[in-house]
Protein backbone atom coordinates (compact mmCIF):
# COMPACT_ATOMS: atom_id res chain seq x y z
CA UNK A 1 0.00 0.00 0.00
CA UNK A 2 0.89 3.76 -0.69
CA UNK A 3 0.33 6.94 1.33
CA UNK A 4 -1.66 9.44 -0.63
CA UNK A 5 -2.26 13.18 0.78
CA UNK A 6 -3.83 15.62 -1.09
CA UNK A 7 -2.20 18.79 -1.44
CA UNK A 8 0.86 20.59 0.39
CA UNK A 9 0.86 19.15 4.33
CA UNK A 10 2.93 19.41 7.05
CA UNK A 11 4.95 16.85 8.85
CA UNK A 12 6.13 18.02 12.60
CA UNK A 13 8.39 16.38 14.61
CA UNK A 14 8.66 16.95 18.75
CA UNK A 15 9.56 15.58 21.45
CA UNK A 16 11.60 15.65 25.03
CA UNK A 17 14.70 14.43 26.19
CA UNK A 18 14.94 13.68 30.34
CA UNK A 19 18.20 14.32 31.54
CA UNK A 20 18.14 13.89 34.76
CA UNK A 21 15.49 10.46 35.38
CA UNK A 22 15.14 11.22 39.40
CA UNK A 23 13.93 14.60 38.60
CA UNK A 24 10.37 12.88 37.72
CA UNK A 25 8.72 16.26 38.83
CA UNK A 26 10.03 17.99 36.29
CA UNK A 27 9.47 15.75 33.00
CA UNK A 28 6.77 13.53 33.78
CA UNK A 29 3.79 16.42 33.09
CA UNK A 30 4.99 16.82 29.33
CA UNK A 31 4.18 13.60 28.56
CA UNK A 32 0.89 14.30 30.41
CA UNK A 33 0.10 17.49 28.68
CA UNK A 34 1.18 15.45 25.73
CA UNK A 35 -1.84 13.67 26.08
CA UNK A 36 -3.93 16.00 26.36
CA UNK A 37 -3.25 18.06 23.41
CA UNK A 38 -2.99 15.13 21.16
CA UNK A 39 -6.86 14.20 22.72
CA UNK A 40 -7.86 17.62 22.00
CA UNK A 41 -6.47 17.57 18.71
CA UNK A 42 -8.20 13.92 17.30
CA UNK A 43 -11.17 15.67 18.85
CA UNK A 44 -11.76 18.57 16.79
CA UNK A 45 -11.54 17.43 13.13
CA UNK A 46 -11.47 21.07 12.07
CA UNK A 47 -8.24 21.98 13.47
CA UNK A 48 -6.16 20.60 11.37
CA UNK A 49 -4.36 17.95 12.67
CA UNK A 50 -4.21 15.03 10.40
CA UNK A 51 -2.65 12.36 13.03
CA UNK A 52 0.30 11.39 14.85
CA UNK A 53 2.70 8.31 15.54
CA UNK A 54 4.35 8.22 19.14
CA UNK A 55 7.32 6.30 19.76
CA UNK A 56 8.56 6.44 23.62
CA UNK A 57 11.52 5.93 25.70
CA UNK A 58 13.16 5.98 29.10
CA UNK A 59 14.94 9.02 28.46
CA UNK A 60 13.23 10.01 24.62
CA UNK A 61 10.25 10.66 23.87
CA UNK A 62 9.18 11.27 19.94
CA UNK A 63 6.18 12.60 18.00
CA UNK A 64 5.37 12.68 14.14
CA UNK A 65 2.74 14.77 13.78
CA UNK A 66 1.13 15.38 10.41
CA UNK A 67 -0.79 18.71 9.82
CA UNK A 68 -2.68 19.81 6.80
CA UNK A 69 -1.04 23.49 6.97
CA UNK A 70 1.38 25.49 9.28
CA UNK A 71 -0.98 28.12 9.50
CA UNK A 72 -3.66 25.79 11.96
CA UNK A 73 -0.44 24.36 13.56
CA UNK A 74 0.43 27.48 14.79
CA UNK A 75 -2.86 28.56 14.97
CA UNK A 76 -3.11 25.99 17.87
CA UNK A 77 0.24 26.52 19.31
CA UNK A 78 -0.69 29.98 20.25
CA UNK A 79 -4.42 29.86 21.10
CA UNK A 80 -5.13 30.42 24.80
CA UNK A 81 -7.81 28.40 24.64
CA UNK A 82 -6.41 25.17 23.96
CA UNK A 83 -3.85 22.84 25.93
CA UNK A 84 -0.79 23.77 24.54
CA UNK A 85 -0.42 27.53 25.21
CA UNK A 86 -0.64 26.64 29.18
CA UNK A 87 1.50 23.78 28.96
CA UNK A 88 4.58 25.72 27.38
CA UNK A 89 4.11 28.22 30.08
CA UNK A 90 3.96 25.56 32.56
CA UNK A 91 6.93 24.23 31.31
CA UNK A 92 9.18 27.45 31.33
CA UNK A 93 8.01 28.15 34.95
CA UNK A 94 8.93 24.36 35.97
CA UNK A 95 11.57 23.76 34.11
CA UNK A 96 13.29 26.99 32.53
CA UNK A 97 16.57 26.94 31.83
CA UNK A 98 17.62 23.75 33.85
CA UNK A 99 19.07 20.99 31.97
CA UNK A 100 16.58 18.53 33.83
CA UNK A 101 14.67 17.80 30.72
CA UNK A 102 15.08 19.27 27.27
CA UNK A 103 11.74 19.94 24.89
CA UNK A 104 12.52 20.49 20.88
CA UNK A 105 10.84 20.34 17.44
CA UNK A 106 11.10 20.55 13.82
CA UNK A 107 8.88 21.59 11.06
CA UNK A 108 8.83 20.07 7.47
CA UNK A 109 6.47 22.01 4.60
CA UNK A 110 5.91 19.23 2.62
CA UNK A 111 5.03 20.16 -1.05
CA UNK A 112 2.09 18.23 -3.08
CA UNK A 113 3.68 15.22 -4.35
CA UNK A 114 7.22 15.71 -2.97
CA UNK A 115 7.31 12.06 -0.50
CA UNK A 116 6.42 9.02 -1.19
CA UNK A 117 5.71 6.19 1.38
CA UNK A 118 4.90 2.33 1.04
CA UNK A 119 3.86 0.36 3.73
CA UNK A 120 4.30 -3.75 3.40
CA UNK A 121 2.06 -6.01 6.09
CA UNK A 122 1.50 -2.64 8.07
CA UNK A 123 -1.30 -1.89 9.49
CA UNK A 124 -2.05 1.72 9.24
CA UNK A 125 1.10 3.82 10.13
CA UNK A 126 2.90 7.50 9.67
CA UNK A 127 2.00 9.35 6.23
CA UNK A 128 -0.73 5.81 5.67
CA UNK A 129 -2.76 6.97 8.93
CA UNK A 130 -3.06 10.32 8.46
CA UNK A 131 -3.68 10.41 4.34
CA UNK A 132 -5.78 7.66 2.53
CA UNK A 133 -3.41 4.48 1.50
CA UNK A 134 -3.86 2.94 -1.82
CA UNK A 135 -2.59 0.46 -4.02
CA UNK A 136 0.84 0.14 -4.77
CA UNK A 137 0.31 -0.41 -8.53
CA UNK A 138 0.62 1.59 -11.53
CA UNK A 139 3.35 4.62 -10.98
CA UNK A 140 2.65 3.57 -7.07
CA UNK A 141 4.68 0.64 -7.36
CA UNK A 142 8.33 2.35 -6.96
CA UNK A 143 10.01 4.67 -4.95
CA UNK A 144 10.61 7.34 -7.74
CA UNK A 145 6.75 6.57 -9.48
CA UNK A 146 5.62 7.67 -5.93
CA UNK A 147 7.04 10.81 -6.23
CA UNK A 148 6.27 11.47 -9.91
CA UNK A 149 10.06 10.65 -11.55
CA UNK A 150 8.90 7.55 -13.04
CA UNK A 151 6.00 5.51 -14.32
CA UNK A 152 7.04 3.05 -11.86
CA UNK A 153 7.78 0.88 -13.58
CA UNK A 154 11.56 1.29 -12.92
CA UNK A 155 11.24 -1.49 -10.33
CA UNK A 156 13.16 -5.24 -10.82
CA UNK A 157 10.12 -6.75 -9.67
CA UNK A 158 7.10 -8.55 -11.47
CA UNK A 159 3.42 -7.65 -10.45
CA UNK A 160 3.15 -10.64 -8.62
CA UNK A 161 5.71 -9.62 -6.38
CA UNK A 162 9.46 -11.82 -8.31
CA UNK A 163 12.10 -10.24 -8.58
CA UNK A 164 13.86 -10.16 -12.19
CA UNK A 165 17.46 -10.53 -12.82
CA UNK A 166 19.93 -6.90 -12.44
CA UNK A 167 20.04 -6.90 -16.40
CA UNK A 168 16.07 -6.67 -16.43
CA UNK A 169 16.39 -4.09 -14.27
CA UNK A 170 19.05 -2.15 -15.83
CA UNK A 171 16.85 -2.10 -19.54
CA UNK A 172 14.13 -0.39 -17.56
Amino acid sequence: MAAEIDGEFVVFVLGLRVHKLWKIHKWLPIPFAMNRMLAELEDDPGSGFLGYQSQLGIRNHVYIQYWDSFEKLREYAWDPGREHYPAIGDFQQTVGASDDVGIWHETYLIDDQQYEAVYLNMHSHGLGAAGDLTPAEGRRKSAAGRLGETSGDDVPMDDDGTLTSPEEYDSL
